[in-house]
């Protein structure tokens, strides 16, 4: 006779963790889930997940793209570990489905915000790292993110995202971009947030360092320019 296993429980299987697991509940709790019921969030696992996809992706990049040098490795890299392709693959596993979050975040559609699942994702992957070991966690990431990894190699660009702005706000008679960085936060989770100005453009980005948080501000200026359509 066979057993129905519950929603969770097939999440669990497939990540080759155990359904009893108190690491994978906490993975999908939400901050936001954790304030209403008194019990911890899934940040600091967030935090931890984080490290584990840069190393991942970094290894990955290493061993599939010898040709590129530092810089250019450190641009692919940024281009796939960003909030918009760990959402992605989040969607993909239908991690939205078996998130805790609170109330007020649900009625705001919450499970449909990019970050939340972004989030969720570093901290589902934090789960693996502590329960099966860095190189399941790694096979993890390395397949999950292997499109993303792909599409950003194809893209001719070598330039980082701060580079590219600057020769452009100085190309076009703007002077260099001036970015101003915030840490809040714990020491042990601290959070920056990033703006920079480039003229009457204004853009922010936040990260867990302030060389991430300043590149995703440029990355958002850049968008932002183009769908001005500024040249």
């Amino acid at each position: 006779m066979s057993t129905l296993l519950s929603p969770l429980d097939t999440l669990a299987h497939r990540l080759g963790i155990e359904p009893s697991s108190e690491t994978l509940v906490l993975a999908l709790t939400h901050s936001s889930y954790a304030a209403e019921h008194a019990t911890e969030s899934n940040e600091r696992l967030e935090f931890l997940g984080d490290a584990v996809v840069d190393l991942a992706i970094a290894d990955l990049i290493l061993r599939e793209h010898p040709e590129l040098n530092e810089g250019s490795s450190s641009v692919l890299r940024s281009r796939v570990v960003n909030e918009e392709s760990l959402a992605t693959a989040a969607t993909a596993l239908d991690l939205a489905a078996y998130l805790r979050i609170g109330r007020g975040v649900m009625k705001e559609n919450g499970l449909q915000r990019p970050s939340i699942l972004a989030d969720a994702f570093e901290a589902l992957v934090a789960a693996i790292y502590l329960e099966r070991g860095y190189d399941a966690a790694k096979d993890f990431v390395q397949h999950a993110l292997a499109n993303a990894v792909a599409n950003a190699s194809s893209v001719t660009s070598t330039l980082d995202a701060k580079t590219r702005l600057r020769q452009w706000s100085e190309a076009a008679g703007l002077g260099a971009p001036v970015y101003e960085t915030v840490a809040s936060g714990p020491s042990h989770d601290t959070v920056f947030e990033a703006t920079v100005h480039v003229g009457e453009l204004c853009a922010s980005g936040t990260g867990r360092s302030k060389k991430r948080a300043e590149t995703r501000a440029a990355e958002a200026a850049w968008e932002g320019r183009r769908h001005a359509g500024t040249t």
